[in-house]
């Protein structure tokens, strides 16, 4: 009986356990995305000052509602959890009544044999009747036997009563722990509804100024080219110039070899014309000099990686490798991570839709710009009348646009956490930095999937 109630506050246990991790999970997530709510509400705040309809404006309504239908599904999580979790208390509660009636009821008859049986002659008459002394012995071993399992008995009902109180208990604080995420749930579809009632208004007005935002849309679309541009031709650069240190090498590596080669054949001239002279010493072999070929087979490590004319040296290649090994851990360039327009293809309200080669992050103007991963500053100035920071990463890129100020200078070498310079604004002069990835080949490559979670 003990190793069934044990097994039953054990399996309780692992449930709530594995319960727990799921819900503080989901509690984070929570956090977090009230966290952004909050920072696209005031954002949105910033925004709607200027009483002029901007591609940001749209973002920020759009990412917002995004933000609380994922919250609200989060929070249908936690409910379903909790359901879950009071599911299985009242099972349990269920199944350790049953035991604990059983355990009364064996108790009860324990004792009702034992008040039967009271009198001491009936004791002593057992013990006498035995047939040998080691059966009178086993008897009174049956006989303690018999009070400890009574006492036993009783701890175990007094145990189970305990643990069915907390299993109580628990239920009860899950019930209460329920009710509250269902009013949270409940608040925040009211806020969606007028969430997407304010879309609707600023989609009507949209129609009213579908032009300036239109404008908007081409102007996104040159500085897109313009910094697509850019980031080809320093790509081309970089390889020019990997190609020329690589031939400056290769052109060492042949121009060694032939100076090897040349005093090898002088000392082979000068060894076969002493050996026309007579010999009075021994020969010494001479030790193989560490330029000299080695022989035999040679184990190369397999590399699956597709090569890249940037990887020049096994140096630039480490980079690259460590670059690709932080995917998914790299640290957000801004203290900020509300995104106010993402990677690819958005809508911009309405039929209106753009193309986004980065991520525009919303962050109060003048906003310290960190590096993402160690790297060399390939360029720094202006593109698309915007100042901007581009740093290679081995064969991988990271634009920094949308700048206020800049703290580096080119061929500079930086490490992650490096500041590189202060937002500043996008063309609608809301407070942004636009940051983008890119491999050798120029192909963008989306942000979010290379940043760590929030």
């Amino acid at each position: 009986m003990k190793n069934k109630l044990f097994l039953l506050v054990l399996l309780s246990a692992g449930v709530l356990f594995a319960n727990a991790q799921t819900k503080d999970e989901l509690q984070k997530k929570e956090s977090d995305l009230k966290k952004e709510i909050t920072e696209l509400t005031n954002s949105l705040t910033q925004i709607q000052k200027s009483k002029k309809l901007s591609l940001s404006q749209v973002a920020s309504v759009q990412r917002k509602i995004a933000a609380r239908e994922e919250l609200i599904n989060t929070i249908s999580k936690q409910v379903k959890l909790l359901d879950e979790t009071i599911y299985q208390n009242e099972l349990d509660i269920y199944r350790m009544g049953k035991e604990l009636d059983t355990l009364k009821q064996k108790y009860a008859q324990s004792i009702v044999f034992a008040y039967k049986n009271r009198s001491s002659y009936q004791y002593l008459n057992f013990l006498f009747s035995a047939t040998s002394f080691n059966d009178a012995l086993k008897r009174v071993t049956y006989l303690k036997s018999y009070r400890q399992l009574r006492e036993t008995q009783v701890d175990n009902i007094i145990k189970t009563k305990e643990v069915l109180a907390q299993k109580r208990n628990t239920l009860d604080v899950s019930k209460k722990e329920q009710g509250l995420v269902l009013q949270n749930q409940k608040g925040q579809l009211v806020d969606l509804e007028e969430d997407k009632k304010k879309q609707t208004e600023i989609v009507k007005d949209l129609k009213n100024q579908e032009k300036e935002v239109s404008v908007q849309i081409k102007k996104k679309a040159k500085q897109r080219q313009d910094m697509q541009s850019a980031i080809l031709a320093i790509i081309r650069r970089d390889e020019a110039e990997a190609a020329r240190k690589a031939k400056i090498a290769k052109d060492k590596e042949i121009a060694d070899a032939k100076r090897l080669k040349d005093q090898k054949a002088k000392e082979d001239a000068i060894a076969k014309s002493n050996a026309n002279k007579p010999a009075t010493t021994t020969t010494v072999t001479p030790k193989p000099k560490n330029n000299d070929p080695v022989t035999g087979m040679v184990t190369t490590k397999k590399d699956d990686r597709a090569p890249s004319k940037l990887e020049s040296t096994e140096e630039v290649k480490e980079v690259s490798i460590n670059f690709e090994k932080g995917r998914g851990h790299l640290p957000w360039p801004v203290t900020s991570n509300t995104i106010l327009v993402p990677f690819g293809t958005y809508g911009a309200g309405g039929k209106l839709t753009g193309v986004s080669d980065g991520i525009e992050i919303a962050m109060p103007e003048g906003s310290n710009v960190t590096c993402v991963a160690d790297g060399k500053v390939s360029y720094v100035g202006d593109v698309g009348g915007e100042q901007a920071v581009i740093v290679k990463h081995g064969k991988y890129y990271t634009t920094y646009s949308h700048l206020s100020s800049v703290k580096v200078s080119k061929d500079q070498e930086v490490r992650s956490g490096t500041v590189l310079g202060s937002s500043g604004t996008d063309i609608d002069g809301q407070g942004s930095l636009l940051f983008m990835i890119n491999n050798d080949k120029g192909t963008p490559l989306n942000p979010k999937l290379w940043l760590r979670g929030r």
